[in-house]
């Protein structure tokens, strides 16, 4: 079953900084993560992400850096600053409150 693109786009942001605040990640890497965690529901593509990640960049809740692993080639990885933490916070307060909501609305609908 597909999920709706509107309701994925309203939670990119969450799920990136999820990731990042387990570990520095570059693009390709995050949108495999997000595949794989989801089992297929997030598939981000690299002109959805990237505009993002300036995005947040931008608004001092990433950084970027560039980093060569041996035998690789060089690759632009992001972490994510305290800025980006103290966001993920409240988004994730926001996010559960959210959840709750439609949970009490549609949860006891027999699906």
């Amino acid at each position: 079953m597909n999920v709706n693109k509107e309701l994925v786009k309203g939670s990119t942001v969450i799920l990136i900084l999820t990731l990042l605040q387990k570990r520095n990640m570059y693009g390709y890497e995050m949108i495999r993560e997000l595949e794989e965690q989801s089992g297929g529901v997030f598939t981000l593509k690299e002109g959805t992400l990237y505009p993002i990640l300036h995005t947040l960049e931008e608004l001092g809740m990433v950084e970027s850096f560039w980093q060569q692993v041996q035998g690789e080639r060089k690759r632009k990885y992001y972490s994510m600053t305290a800025a980006g933490k103290a966001s993920l916070a409240d988004k994730t307060k926001e996010w559960t409150r959210f959840r709750s909501a439609v949970d009490k609305v549609i949860g006891e609908v027999g699906v």
